[in-house]
């Protein structure tokens, strides 16, 4: 018998780590391989982990509600092989020489071979706080530092501040950097009486982490433009019955909008990009990020290649992927390879609203309410018309006003051509 440890998988690109919500075994099982054995919970997916292995479950590393790093160990399994305690019989003893303050130092680092390999996380929450990654002790596997650690320091106010270097006579080099100053703590507000407490879900804090490294990152700049689309409310309120008796599926706005903006991202590509440090990358493909909000979470599933898609084919897979949101059945390619994000925000009776750019694309389209307004037409008659305010974010960095107006202008023009002559299909 051997017993193998099973580790937190990666469930998509750039993840780095998940909560296990579920358990789906208890120790003693007997799992195959492949088998679920676990429902786990990132910022861009739920899926369930199989086995890696056939054997007997002898302990549940992970408890339920716990965010493990990508590569710690979730599980261990007792599986057919080997026996360990005869490969440990095989190796040589230590010599005499291993007591010496070296040997133990050496020792010290093959008893914690991951606690120098940090996540893109760790480094940044370390860094925010000033704490020393070199005195941290990690709990994760082989001495990894996780960034429960890190946030147990935090909570606990034990932030290690790095070691000063020692002052010495000679004056330093004119090019020695200025210190940094030091960062302030975040202070957060302590509960009181009658007070309901609501833990934060790993989806909750994964949203907020994406939220703030938005913000920080990407200088935000926002832009907005009103669109009369009286005559496309008119034409799909006149097809959307006979729509959803042949096709099934309802025929909503929202598709026209995606469709319009599809076409507009073809013709203006810079809004396509993303900033990539010293360079910026403009992406081939037009895949379209939609919101789509549960009650207490927020995903962004991905319309792939939208401007090779109908409207049709749009409205088909909203309709899709907002089922497996509400079904919790999204996969992770449902989530990965969006370059632009629309926000249908008027679902919700919004009529201006400011969105956070969906890292690390470089605009956000918020679709407000469509409502009816008095507007000056031509020879100075009013009408009562339906009109949508479309409200852009664009980071600064990338994205100047001259041709975030002129792409805004295009999509208002596509939107104010559609009329009883336009094919949905």
């Amino acid at each position: 018998m051997a017993i193998e440890q099973m580790t937190m998988p990666q469930l998509g690109e750039s993840v780095t780590e998940g909560t296990i919500s579920k358990w789906l075994v208890t120790p003693g099982d007997k799992v195959n391989k492949y088998d679920p054995i676990a429902e786990v919970m990132t910022d861009k997916v739920n899926a369930e982990v199989p086995s890696s292995f056939t054997g007997t479950i002898t302990e549940l590393v992970g408890e339920e509600g716990q965010t493990l790093q990508v590569g710690e160990i979730i599980c261990k399994i007792e599986t057919e092989g080997a026996n360990p305690a005869e490969q440990k019989q095989e190796q040589p003893e230590a010599s005499a020489a291993a007591e010496t303050p070296a040997a133990e130092s050496r020792a010290e680092e093959a008893s914690q071979p991951n606690k120098k390999r940090y996540s893109p996380a760790v480094l940044r929450l370390a860094g925010e706080h000033g704490i020393d990654l070199d005195q941290v002790t990690g709990t994760g596997a082989g001495g990894r530092i996780t960034r429960k650690d890190i946030q147990r320091i935090i909570e606990t106010g034990g932030v290690q501040e790095r070691p000063e270097e020692p002052k010495t006579a000679a004056p330093a080099p004119a090019s020695s950097p200025k210190p940094e100053p030091k960062k302030e703590e975040t202070s957060y507000p302590a509960s009181t009486a009658g007070d309901i407490e609501i833990p934060v879900t790993g989806v909750r804090k994964a949203i907020a982490s994406n939220m703030k490294r938005s913000k920080t990152e990407i200088p935000h700049a926002w832009t907005m433009m009103e669109v009369d689309v009286t005559n496309m409310v008119a034409y799909r309120n006149s097809i959307k019955d006979s729509f959803k008796k042949t096709e099934g599926f309802n025929l909503t706005f929202f598709a026209f909008f995606v469709k319009a903006v599809a076409q507009a991202l073809k013709e203006f590509p810079q809004m396509n990009s993303m900033w990539a440090g010293d360079k910026i990358i403009q992406k081939k493909d037009i895949n379209i990020s939609i919101a789509v909000a549960t009650e207490d979470s927020l995903f962004v599933p991905v319309i792939k290649n939208a401007d090779e898609k109908t409207i049709k084919g749009i409205a088909r897979e909203i309709t899709d992927l907002a089922k497996k949101v509400r079904d919790g059945k999204l996969s992770a390619d449902d989530m990965q390879g969006g370059t632009f994000t629309v926000n249908n925000t008027g679902s919700f009776g919004s009529v201006q609203s400011m969105g956070i750019i969906n890292y690390p694309q470089v605009a956000i389209l918020q679709v407000e309410s469509i409502v009816k307004r008095p507007v000056v037409m031509d020879h100075g008659m009013i009408a009562v018309r339906d009109m949508v305010n479309l409200c852009l974010s664009l980071d600064h960095r990338v994205l100047d006003g001259l041709v975030c107006g002129r792409f805004l202008g295009r999509v208002k023009q596509i939107l104010e051509s559609i009329d009883e002559k336009t094919s949905v299909y």
